[in-house]
């Protein structure tokens, strides 16, 4: 795993934004993994900078989201279909038909997960996968103890990761207890994966991935095994 050390979360925005950039301008055919939550959102914001200064273009881009909450419609400013729509694909030339998230009101849940992993080996796979590193070590929504051969699946939360996303709700009550996940074995197989890691909050997340062994408690120890992971990293974020 490559570290690039950074000194703030907004550095960490910048380079992440122009690695994927980077990677749009090789290929703008591309299929991008992407994740929601406090981390990536001025990742995002620099994507639209440069869409709107550079005119970079996501027409023949197809993205793969990581997840989303099990019961909240997509019209909830809560859904990840929500936020991306607000974040970043309101803002950029991209197909609404190439953008695909987990449908979390679908009446068959198993076939949904099932349809999901299988439209991924349609499009090729993901070229290149963003995540976030929870403090438990969850990627998506892959909670400890999540087999590392699980494909997309349905995950009910652990309540720390119920809190941490508390703030993005009015109340505990209202985090969804349900989600669709991409699984470590769908993860595993991007081609290339882009970690951010920002706060004092992950340093011990952080520390374990690097210096631990590989182990299913602790789900992203799964990067360990692939040969293109890179981590940018807040100064506040590394362990001294």
């Amino acid at each position: 795993m490559k570290v690039i050390q950074v000194n703030n979360y907004e550095e960490m925005s910048k380079k992440a934004a122009e690695i994927i950039i980077n990677r749009i301008q090789a290929d703008n055919k591309i299929t991008l993994g992407l994740a929601t939550g406090g981390t990536p959102v001025q990742t995002y914001e620099r994507l639209v900078e440069d869409f709107r200064k550079n005119h970079t273009s996501y027409k023949q881009v197809t993205t793969f989201n990581l997840d989303e909450y099990i019961g909240l419609p997509i019209t909830d400013p809560n859904s990840y279909h929500f936020y991306m729509n607000k974040h970043l694909f309101h803002h950029i030339d991209i197909d609404p038909n190439e953008t695909f998230i987990p449908n979390g009101l679908a009446e068959n849940l198993e076939e949904e997960c099932r349809l999901y992993d299988e439209k991924i080996k349609e499009y090729g796979g993901i070229d290149l996968q963003l995540l976030g590193l929870g403090e438990n070590g969850h990627i998506g929504f892959n909670e400890p103890g999540t087999p590392f051969e699980q494909k997309t699946h349905v995950v009910t939360l652990e309540e720390s990761t119920r809190t941490a996303n508390a703030r993005f709700f009015n109340d505990l009550s209202e985090v969804p207890t349900k989600a669709i996940t991409m699984g470590l074995g769908t993860i595993v197989k991007s081609k290339e994966i882009l970690v951010l890691v920002s706060g004092e909050e992950k340093r011990h997340a952080l520390s374990q991935l690097l210096h631990s062994d590989k182990d299913e408690d602790f789900p992203a120890s799964i990067l360990k095994t692939h040969e293109n992971v890179t981590i940018i990293a807040t100064e506040d974020a590394i362990m001294k």
